[in-house]
C-alpha cells in the first residue's frame, strides 16, 4: 500500500455520568470511518464511508458481491493514502472492464449503514439472486461454537464496542476469517474478499454476522456462493423471501441459548 493508512481507531477522553451522580474522567477506543474511493483501472465507480482496515478486502468483496467483475477479471488491488480518505483501484482484465460497464451505477457515497446508497432505479436495487449450492450440511453444535469462536476473535469489537463483524467457518464450526467494519454490509465484502484472496471453497463454509439480516446481507452472501448465513439479530421479511428464492438457509436470532432456522432448515442438522 502507498502512504500511511488512518488507524481503524483512535482513543478520546470523556466525562461519564452515572445515575448515583458520580462524575468520572474516561477514555474510550472509539472506531474510525474515512471516505474510501474505489477505482476501476483509474476511473472512479463509488465512494464508500468504512473503517480503515483490510481496505483490500473490501474492494474485492464489493467488486464480487455487486457483480461489478469476476475474481478472475481482477488482476491487481492497490490502496493509496490521499489527503481526503483512501482509494482503492482495481485493475481488470478486459473481460473485466466490459462487465464493469454494465454493472449498476451509484450517484453518492454509500454511508456505512446503507448497501444500497446511490442506486438508480427499482430494478438495479433488487437482483435475482444464482441458486445456492447443494450438499453442505451444518450441525446445531458447530452454530453454537462458532458464536463463541466469533465473540473471542473480534479484535476492534471487543475494544470500541461499537463494530460490526463478519466471519468465515468450516462447517464444523472452525473459525477461518473474521473482518470487521463500522458498517456491516462493508464486514460482509470484506470477508468475502479475504475469503477469496485466500482461496477458500464457499461450498465449505458459512458465515455469521453480528447484525440483522436485511436483504442486501443475504445477496452479498448468496453472490459469494455460502449457502448458510447466520446472525446474532432477527431478518427482514425480504431476506428470507430472497434466501427462500434461492435455497439459501438462514439463521437468525443466534444467542448463547440458541437460534432460529428461517429457510432452508433441511441444511441443520442435530
Amino acid at each position: 500500500m502507498e502512504g500511511d493508512r488512518p488507524p481503524a481507531f483512535e482513543t478520546h477522553p470523556a466525562q461519564a455520568w452515572r445515575t448515583d451522580g458520580a462524575v468520572e474522567a474516561i477514555t474510550r477506543d472509539l472506531p474510525d470511518e474515512v471516505p474510501v474511493g474505489l477505482t476501476y483501472d483509474g476511473r472512479p465507480h463509488v465512494v464508500l464511508m468504512a473503517t480503515p482496515a483490510d481496505l483490500e478486502d473490501l474492494a474485492l468483496g464489493f467488486t464480487l458481491t455487486e457483480q461489478i467483475a469476476r475474481l478472475s477479471e481482477v488482476v491487481g488491488v492497490v490502496a493509496k493514502a490521499e489527503p481526503e480518505g483512501m482509494t482503492v483501484d482495481l485493475s481488470l482484465t478486459a473481460a473485466g472492464r466490459r462487465a464493469r460497464a454494465g454493472a449498476r451505477t451509484r450517484l453518492m457515497e454509500a454511508r456505512s449503514s446503507c448497501g444500497l446508497c446511490g442506486v438508480q432505479t427499482l430494478a438495479a436495487a433488487v437482483r435475482s439472486l444464482e441458486p445456492a449450492p447443494e450438499g453442505l450440511s451444518v450441525s446445531r453444535t458447530a452454530i453454537q461454537k462458532a458464536l463463541a469462536e466469533l465473540e473471542a476473535g473480534q479484535t476492534y469489537g471487543r475494544l470500541t464496542r461499537a463494530m460490526h463483524a463478519a466471519a468465515w467457518f468450516d462447517p464444523d464450526g472452525t473459525l477461518r476469517l473474521v473482518r470487521e467494519d463500522i458498517g456491516r454490509h462493508n464486514a460482509l465484502d470484506k470477508l468475502i474478499g479475504a475469503a477469496f484472496r485466500a482461496e477458500l471453497d464457499p461450498t465449505r463454509a458459512f458465515i455469521v454476522v453480528t447484525s440483522r439480516l436485511s436483504y442486501e446481507m443475504v445477496e452479498k452472501a448468496a453472490a459469494s456462493g455460502v449457502s448458510v448465513l447466520v446472525a446474532i439479530s432477527a431478518p427482514t421479511a425480504l431476506a428470507i423471501r430472497k434466501a427462500e428464492a434461492a435455497g439459501m438457509t438462514l439463521v437468525a436470532l443466534a444467542r448463547t441459548d440458541g437460534h432460529a432456522v428461517f429457510t432452508r432448515p433441511d441444511r441443520i442438522v442435530p
